[in-house]
């Protein structure tokens, strides 16, 4: 995963897109992953409250972005 728009960062970003973090897991960061998957299923968890699946629809969304657009060093 070389450079922002590569297939890797499209695989990565459907990854995220289908289930959370596991772009970022397939990027290898690690950390990443395991705070977007905790914030996002915790916000859908909790549909009934309104404002949290809002906030985890809002977090998903960044999430594939941010798998998108990975620039490794």
């Amino acid at each position: 995963m070389s450079q922002q728009g590569s297939a890797g960062n499209v695989i990565a970003a459907i990854a995220s897109f289908f289930i959370a973090g596991l772009g970022q897991l397939v990027q290898g960061r690690i950390f990443s992953a395991l705070i977007f998957c905790i914030v996002i299923y915790t916000g859908y968890f909790f549909w009934v409250l309104i404002i949290p699946p809002i906030i985890g629809f809002i977090v998903h969304v960044w999430c594939v972005i941010d798998a998108a657009k990975f620039k490794a060093n």
